[in-house]
Order: C-alpha cells, then structure tokens, then sequence
C-alpha cells in the first residue's frame, strides 16, 4: 500500500489507546482538561491580540520573515495560529486533535522550518498565553492549575510534531539509502555488462565476430575432456580460403574483408549450438565439433558450407581439412589441430593442381 493511501495516524501508529497513553505519561487528566476550559473565554477574548503580537515577534527574525515571504502567507499563517490556540482551549483531545498536531509538523518539515525556529516560536506563544492567564484570572489555584495544564499540553504537542519531524527524516534517510543501492545495483550492473562485452572482445575476432585463436586450446581441451568421459568422437576442420592473397591484391583488402566476414556468418548459420568457430589467422578458420565424426562432419557440415558459399560468392572456394580422433583412440589437441592443417594444406596444393590443370 502506497503510503499516500494512508492518514497520518496510520502512518504513525497512533490510536485511541496510544494517545491516552501518551496523555498518561505526562500527567495530562481531566482536571487539566477542566482548568484549560475554565480560562478558555479569557484567552480567546483576546487571541486576536496575542496572534497579532506573536507574528509581529516573528517577522522581526529575518529566517522566519524569509519564510514567511508574503502579506498573505501571513495572514493564513495568523488565521491557523488563531485556530490552534481556539483548540488549546477546546477541551477536545482526541484523535482529531493529534491529527492536526501532526500536519503541523508536516507542514513545517516541508516548508524548510528548521526545529530550532519551531521550538523559539512555541516558547514565544507559551510566554504570550502564561501572561494571558496571569494578567486575566484572579483565582490564584486556577491560575496555577491552568498554567500547568498548558505545559502539559504544549509537551504533548511538541512531542507529536517533532515525531513528524522524525518520521520524514527517517523516510528521507531511507529514501536516500534506497537510491543510493539502486545506484549501487545498477553501476553493479553496468559494470558486470561492461566486463561481459570485454570478456567477450577478449575472446573473439574484431573483423568476423568469430573466436580468436588465443582460446582455441581451453575449447578444444575441454571438448576432448568431455568425449572421452561420453566415449565421442571429436572433429576438427581447418578451412582456408583459396588464393585469398590474390582476392587482396586485386579487388583490395575491403573486398577482401567482406569474403572473410561472409564466410564466418556462413560458418556461424551452419554450425551446431555445441560447436565452436575460430579465425585461426588470415584467412583460415577452425571448427571443433564435438561428438561429430569426419564422415558427419563433411556430409553436414562441409558440404553445407560449401552451397552456402556458392550462393553468396561463388568465385570464391575452401579448402577443408577434416580430422577426427575418438571413440576408439584419442590423440592430444596439438595433434588433432596439426592433422587438420596438413589436411587442409593437402587438399590446398590438390586445388592448385587442379586449377593449374584446367585448359
């Protein structure tokens, strides 16, 4: 529930109950309530008087004029004062009275009143209504029981604003710590986004968005790892393109970097979720498939590079070598990724041979 859904009393946990409570705790009875009604016509005969004065003692402090700021700023001002010493007087100390307490102090929290200003305007109405009761009531006893009584009251009063006072620091504070922990979780955030992109910059090739060669040993270790516990076959192709030096030399390295980029989006299209691509440099690549053996791997995997290719460029054509290891035996990393590439290189020269041959 939004806070704004609740009075001020349910924010404040303040019930019948409690307010008798707090009532109890200083003393506050009905012969309090009985003196404050019995000097009420005293008091209010005169409230226009003392509201006057009492304003005209604040202006004088240049903070509180400052607040003031206005000719009719003051006049509300002087018109709820007027009606707060009505309901000193009242008699009626219930619920309704301790709301208005707390909008008092609401009121003076939001509009910037520091408590010291509260605190010296309180004592400087207290002493303008303590010579009222002086100056008009001759019953020494009620004098003095009504002189008490305020004090009690003023208490509780105070008590119920500064815990306003309190309450919206509190909420201040709180709000102040919850920015600052979304701001702490989204810079977390940032950061941890910031360290994926680079982890992810670290590890893959610039120009094809392919894997660079630096992690090609962890992947294709830990697949080997893995086939051997499956008892899998793992593939390796090395592809190069063909007379790719010729490509740069004639139609110029940009040219040259679309066919490299083109080849590794045909590489990513048609790789499995499990397998990996790699620029291995220049213009080679290499493909660790695992549980892939060389008969799948060039059914499903060369030959669909291949037509892919040829779609998109068909000038321009792969060398493959495919080399597999497992389930039966297993050689190391280093000796799979040599037997690829002397494929590769083998199945290169046959090209050549072949090109050269052509009338």
């Amino acid at each position: 529930m939004n806070q704004t859904d609740l009075s001020l009393l349910d924010q404040m946990r303040i019930t019948d109950l409690e307010f008798e409570r707090r009532k109890a705790y200083i003393g506050f009875d009905d012969a309090d309530v009985a003196a404050l009604v019995e000097v009420r016509r005293i008091v209010l005969e005169v409230c226009d008087d003392l509201v006057e004065r009492f304003y005209a003692a604040q202006t004088r402090v240049p903070e509180i004029a400052l607040l003031i700021g206005d000719a009719d700023t003051l006049r509300r001002l002087a018109a709820a004062m007027g009606q707060y010493v009505v309901e000193l007087f009242s008699g009626l100390y219930d619920l309704e009275y301790v709301s208005d307490r707390l909008r008092i102090g609401l009121v003076h929290k939001r509009i910037g009143v520091d408590p010291t200003l509260y605190l010296s305007a309180m004592h400087q109405l207290r002493r303008l209504l303590g010579e009222t009761i002086d100056d008009g009531v001759d019953d020494p006893a009620l004098r003095h029981a009504a002189q008490v009584a305020l004090d009690k009251l003023f208490t509780l009063d105070t008590t119920l604003v500064f815990e306003t006072y309190v309450r919206m620091l509190v909420a201040e504070v709180e709000e102040s710590r919850n920015r600052a922990e979304r701001y702490a979780q989204e810079l977390e955030e940032k950061v941890r986004e910031r360290t994926r992109q680079l982890e992810e910059l670290a590890h893959t090739d610039a120009l094809t968005g392919l894997l660079n060669m630096r992690h090609i040993d962890h992947a294709l270790t830990r697949a080997l790892r893995g086939a051997q516990r499956r008892a899998e076959p793992v593939t390796v192709i090395f592809i190069d393109i063909d007379d790719f030096k010729q490509i740069n030399d004639h139609e110029g390295h940009p040219f040259g970097d679309e066919v490299l980029r083109s080849v590794a989006t045909i590489l990513q299209r048609v790789l499995r979720a499990d397998d990996n691509a790699f620029r291995y440099g220049g213009d080679e690549f290499c493909l660790i498939l695992p549980n892939c053996d060389e008969q799948q791997a060039m059914a499903q995997i060369v030959t669909r590079i291949e037509a892919e290719l040829e779609t998109v460029n068909d000038a321009v054509s792969l060398s493959f070598g495919v080399a597999q290891t497992g389930p039966a035996r297993y050689v190391s990393g280093d000796a799979l990724l040599a037997e690829a590439d002397r494929l590769m290189y083998a199945a290169k020269r046959a090209h050549k041979r072949d090109g050269d041959a052509t009338p």
